[in-house]
C-alpha cells in the first residue's frame, strides 16, 4: 500500500507554474513602451502595406484616394511585372547571385576568421587595423576597381561575374565574430586532430566549423540580405548587358519603360520583397539566436 501511495504521488500531474504578476512600475512601463513603439511599427510597415495594395490597383486607384484596399483586384498587374518586364528572369539572376556568393563569402570569411583567431603570426595586428578600417570605407569607391578587376578576367559578361563583385568584400563584421568564437574553443580540440593525422583544411572543416553554427547563421543570413538586395555593383555591372540584371537593377529600370505603369511597378517591387520577407519570418528566430550566441561565444 505505501509503494501504490508513492507511486500514485509521483504519477500526478504537476501544477502548472503560476505567472509572475506585474508590478505596477511594470505594467506602466509596458503601456508606455506600446504606445511608443505601435506608431513608429504602423509607420515602418505602411509603405510596404502601400507598395502591396497598389501592386492590385490601377494607376487611377493608386492616386485617387488613400484607402489601401480596393473592390476590383488587378491581378494583371503581375502577369505583366513577370512577363512584360521579365521579373522572371531577374528573379532567377538574382536567386543565383545571392546563392553563390554565400557559399563564397561565407567559406573565405570563415578561413579568415579561423586564421585570426587560432593562429599567432606577425603583422597580426596590422590585419586587424585593416578590417577596422575598410568598416569606413565607402562602397563608391570601391567600383571601379571591382569593374577592372571582373574584366580583366573576362567575367565582366557572365553572371560568376556579379557574384564574384558580391561575395568578393570581406564582411569585417563576419570575420571579427568568426575569429572571437575560434579563439575561444578549446586548443585540445585541435592538438587531438593534429595527432589522428588531420590537416590544416580538415581541422578546420570537421572540427571547429561545425562548432561555429551561431556565427555561421549570422553569416548566412547578412550575405543573403546582402546580396539579394545590392543595388550600386550589379547596376554597373549590367550596364551593357540587360539580361543579367538583378531584381534591384531590374526595377530601377522600368522607370524609363513603364514610368508610368505605377501598378506593374509596384508588382516587381513586391515580387523583390516577398522571398526576403518569408526568409527573414521563417528564420528570424535562428537570427536572433545566431547573434546572441556570437556574441556570447
Amino acid at each position: 500500500m505505501p509503494d501504490a501511495t508513492v507511486a500514485t504521488i509521483e504519477e500526478s500531474p504537476q501544477p502548472p507554474p503560476r505567472r509572475r504578476r506585474l508590478k505596477r512600475s511594470e505594467r506602466l512601463a509596458l503601456i508606455v513602451g506600446v504606445f511608443i513603439l505601435l506608431p513608429i511599427a504602423l509607420v515602418w510597415v505602411y509603405p510596404f502595406i502601400w507598395v502591396f495594395s497598389s501592386s492590385l490597383k490601377s494607376n487611377s486607384e493608386i492616386f485617387g484616394s488613400l484607402n489601401p484596399f480596393t473592390s476590383t483586384l488587378h491581378l494583371d498587374n503581375y502577369v505583366r511585372a513577370w512577363r512584360e518586364a521579365d521579373m522572371g528572369r531577374y528573379l532567377l539572376n538574382t536567386i543565383f547571385v545571392t546563392g553563390m556568393s554565400i557559399v563564397i563569402s561565407v567559406t573565405v570569411n570563415a578561413l579568415l576568421g579561423y586564421v585570426l583567431g587560432r593562429y599567432t603570426f606577425p603583422g597580426k595586428k596590422v590585419i586587424y587595423g585593416l578590417l577596422a578600417l575598410v568598416v569606413f570605407l565607402p562602397q563608391g569607391y570601391t567600383v571601379i576597381p571591382i569593374f577592372d578587376l571582373i574584366d580583366s578576367l573576362g567575367l565582366s559578361g557572365s553572371l560568376w561575374g556579379i557574384t564574384l563583385a558580391e561575395a568578393g568584400g570581406v564582411s569585417v563584421i563576419v570575420v571579427l565574430l568568426f575569429a572571437g568564437y575560434f579563439a575561444q574553443l578549446p586548443k585540445e580540440l585541435e592538438e587531438a586532430a593534429t595527432m589522428d593525422g588531420a590537416g590544416f583544411l580538415r581541422i578546420f572543416a570537421q572540427v571547429y566549423l561545425p562548432l561555429a553554427k551561431p556565427v555561421l547563421a549570422t553569416a548566412v543570413i547578412l550575405q543573403f540580405m546582402h546580396a539579394w538586395n545590392d543595388f550600386l555593383l550589379p547596376l554597373v555591372l549590367t550596364l551593357s548587358q540587360p539580361d543579367l540584371r538583378t531584381l534591384a537593377v531590374g526595377i530601377y529600370s522600368l522607370q524609363n519603360q513603364y514610368f508610368s505603369d505605377w501598378g506593374m511597378m509596384s508588382a516587381a517591387s513586391t515580387i523583390a520583397l516577398l522571398p526576403i520577407i518569408i526568409v527573414f519570418i521563417v528564420l528570424q528566430k535562428y537570427f536572433i539566436e545566431s547573434f546572441s550566441g556570437a556574441v556570447k561565444g
